[in-house]
């Protein structure tokens, strides 16, 4: 399977897709913050390894316990992939911590506060005419 196929990114995905799904439901480890997301998921061609990008929206300290939480229940949630997905080979888990929704939020709300700023000003400067 060519890495910039279409069925490798489909492949991709749907691995994404189940991931997230086992997560949510499957898994019941405290230690994985509610508020986590699978952000992708990149399978090597061969179908060996894969790693899952993981974004957590909570403190830094939520972040590490979750990161825990996957990597004790990579062998299950490996399992449970194998299980929903009819794959010749079932990848290794390799999960890493993603902070791009975290960041995309902070600068979102920064956006907000800067076009409030510029709003209040506009405003005020209207009112002293």
């Amino acid at each position: 399977m060519k890495k910039n196929s279409i069925k490798y990114s489909r492949m991709n995905g749907e691995v994404q897709r189940e991931i997230s799904l086992i997560i949510s439901r499957e898994i019941k480890d405290p230690r994985i913050h509610p508020m986590t997301s699978v952000v992708s998921a990149e399978v090597t061609p061969d179908l060996k390894f894969a790693k899952i990008f993981v974004s957590v929206l909570g403190s830094k300290e939520d972040k590490e316990n979750t990161y825990k939480g996957l990597i004790s229940a990579a062998p299950a949630i490996r399992s449970l992939l194998a299980k929903s997905l009819n794959l010749r080979n079932t990848p290794e888990l390799n999960f890493i911590m993603d902070d791009s929704i975290e960041y995309g939020i902070n600068m979102s709300k920064k956006i907000d506060d800067l076009v409030k700023e510029e709003t209040e000003s506009m405003t005020g400067e209207n009112q002293l005419e």
